[in-house]
Formats: C-alpha cells, structure tokens, sequence
C-alpha cells in the first residue's frame, strides 16, 4: 500500500464509523457493508465490486490495533496540516514522503526508524552498516480467495495465484548484463541513503539520487529487467485455510512473500478469504444459525422434529408444548469448530408457520378451539385496563 493511500483515503468515512469507533463497532459495520457489497449478491456490477475491495482494504487496517495506529499517526502528521516536508531550495526538490516511509516499513521498525531518518543525520550520524547496501527483507504480498460457506467451517486447502517482485532470472538480481559487475556507488558509499538540506531547516536521509537506493550503480544494465534486478513472478501455492475462518478474516502465511535482496529474509503472504453465503445456515460468532418452520399444532401441543446441520446426519429436537415463534433452541457441539478442537453450537430459531387456506371443517374446528380455550384477549393490556 502506498503512502498517498495512507494519507489520503479516509478508511473510517468509507466504514461509516468514527475516528474513536470501538474494534466492535468496526467489525460490525464492515460485515454490514461486506454483505451488502459483496460480489456474489450483485454478479457483473464493477462498481459494488470495487466498493468491495476498498471496504475489505479498509477493514484490514482499522481491525489491527497496530496498522491502526500507524495509520492514524500517519493521518495526524502528514495529512492533517501539522507537519509538512519543506520544499528544495537551490539544492533541488525535498524528500519523497513515499521512499521515507518504504524505508521505515522494510527496516521493520514502523514510525520510530521513520523519525529516526528524518533527524537522525542532523546530528552528523551515518546509515548503519545495515542500510539499503545490506541484507533486504522481501516485500509482503497479499492475495484474495472466496471459499464456500462450508469449507469456511471446517477448513480447506485452496490455490492462491500470485504475482510478486523476485530476482531478474537474467542477471540473477545484479542489475548488470551477464559479463558483467555492477561497482558500489561513490555517492553514498554503497549504503543506498545520502543526507540532503530540506529548505535549510534540518537535514533528511533519503534514497541516493544516483543509484536510486541499491547501494551499486550498473554501468552496463540487463536488457531484461533494465538495471533494476527485478523481475515479475507469477507462480500459485497452497494454502490451507483454517477451520472458522470468518469472512474478511487475513491469513498470514510467513516468508512465502517476494524475495529478500542480498540475503534478506522473504516477505510475507496475506491472503483475505471472502466467504460465500450459505443458503440455509448462517453464522454468529462460533455458532451456526438455522430457522426452522413449524406448524401450529407441533408449536402449541409439542413435537419431536428433525433439523439439519451443515455437514453431519439430523438431529432430533424436542418443543415443549405451548412454544413461541422466534424462540431458539441450542444443539451443542454442532457448529463452528475451533483451534483447540471444540465446536460451537447450532442455534435453531422457530418459525411458526400459520396456514393460509383452510377447510370447512378446519375452520370449524378453530372456531370450537376458541370457544372451548376461553383465552383472554392478548391485546388488553394495550389498553390499561
């Protein structure tokens, strides 16, 4: 994600919620959202698509405590007026908010490296031996899947294709044609950083001018990948879904993102599951939902009635005599299933159905029903009498 995305889109507007909404309050406005958006209830609609991604996208920043912070610091400093980075004078343009931040995100330290290479070279310090010449870690990757409702339950091992930055096959990564050797840059000694008067204010490390951050220059580039060592990869892996994954959830599988640079450690792979809804059954929390219809008489007189559950035989539920529309019953153990091996439940709602067309002879047999219970009016205390 770049920074203009973290500066400029507005992720609680496109949420509906407040800048101090609760972790609840975030997570039940973008199940809302993604229900109503999502691309399965609205096929070929490119529009409720993209307000899809950009509701799934905001959702993964403000559900993580951490990438919400970082994003609502980033908000307050560089989108909210009370920072800016003065321009070049004579000595040409200022830092790239966009490098500032790359750099403070692969370093792996968040805000304080961020700060730490904005003022650090005004006291006269140089990048560490493990600047932009050292070992680079590999840039995450984030990938998306829709998965059946049922395999969200129980689990499952899906392809995910991905497209990620990885050494050019050509020049193994060098940058320099084959024959060749790319020389560390005199600019900045081969640390990929150089210090730059912003405006005469105070001084900014930024990415060298003259090897764009490598730490080497190449005299004689590849022909494929032009000099930067990069290359496009296109390859699918497995993945295995967790049992309960929700929809929206992100999975994070380490190390199986882009390529390190000399000898960095590889990135990581996010995958958000998108979860097809389910005809019959629902979910809340570690719990399936299901309504069930029953007559009149099974509701008023009792009944043992068999109900499904999502992926094992029926069960047999009891109603008591005198049962209520909307009233739910629990059958344990028949829903969700959890890390540490148990279930959640199936919570079973009433629907008492009353029949529309009836008999001669059922209507007879209702008016007698009436006469003979003597019920009394279930609207009088509307009245206050």
């Amino acid at each position: 994600m770049s920074t203009k995305d973290w500066i400029e889109k507005d992720y609680y507007k496109v949420l509906g919620v407040s800048k101090d909404a609760k972790p609840e309050e975030i997570k039940k406005a973008f199940r809302k959202l993604a229900r109503d958006n999502h691309p399965d209830q609205h096929p070929g609609d490119k529009a409720a698509e993209n307000r899809f991604k950009e509701i799934s996208e905001a959702n993964t920043i403000l559900s993580d405590p951490a990438k919400r912070k970082e994003y609502d610091e980033a908000r307050r400093l560089f989108g909210g007026g009370g920072f800016r980075f003065p321009t070049g004078g004579a000595g040409g343009a200022g830092p790239n908010v966009n490098d500032l931040f790359r750099n403070a995100s692969q370093a792996g330290g968040g805000f304080s490296d961020l700060f730490g290479d904005l003022f650090g070279q005004a006291a006269g310090r140089r990048p560490s031996a493990g600047g932009r010449g050292g070992p680079r870690r590999g840039s995450d990757v984030e990938g998306e899947v829709t998965i059946n409702f049922t395999d969200a339950v129980e689990g499952v091992t899906v392809p995910v294709q991905m497209v990620s930055d990885a050494a050019c096959s050509a020049c193994r990564g060098t940058g320099a044609k084959a024959g060749t050797v790319p020389k560390v840059c005199t600019t900045c000694q081969g640390s990929g950083m150089q210090a730059s008067t912003a405006g005469g204010v105070f001084q900014v490390t930024e990415p060298c001018r003259d090897c764009k951050g490598r730490g080497l220059v190449v005299d004689d580039p590849c022909q494929v990948c032009h000099g930067s060592g990069r290359g496009r990869s296109t390859h699918s892996m497995q993945v295995r879904v967790p049992a309960g994954v929700s929809d929206g959830q992100r999975i994070r599988i380490k190390g199986k993102g882009s390529a390190g640079e000399n000898g960095g450690a590889a990135g990581d792979l996010y995958v958000v599951v998108h979860v097809r809804p389910h005809k019959l059954f629902g979910r809340k929390d570690d719990n399936l939902t299901l309504d069930v219809p029953v007559t009149f008489a099974e509701a008023s007189l009792g009944a043992t009635i068999e109900v499904p559950t999502l992926t094992g035989p029926r069960v047999k539920l009891k109603l008591p005599a005198g049962t209520p529309n909307g009233r739910t019953f629990r059958v344990r153990g028949k829903g969700v299933g959890r890390a540490n091996g148990t279930h959640g439940d199936l919570l079973v709602t009433v629907d008492v159905q009353v029949p529309e067309d009836l008999t001669d002879d059922a209507k007879h047999a209702l008016e007698e029903y009436v006469r003979l219970a003597g019920a009394p009016n279930p609207r009088q205390a509307l009245y206050g009498n």
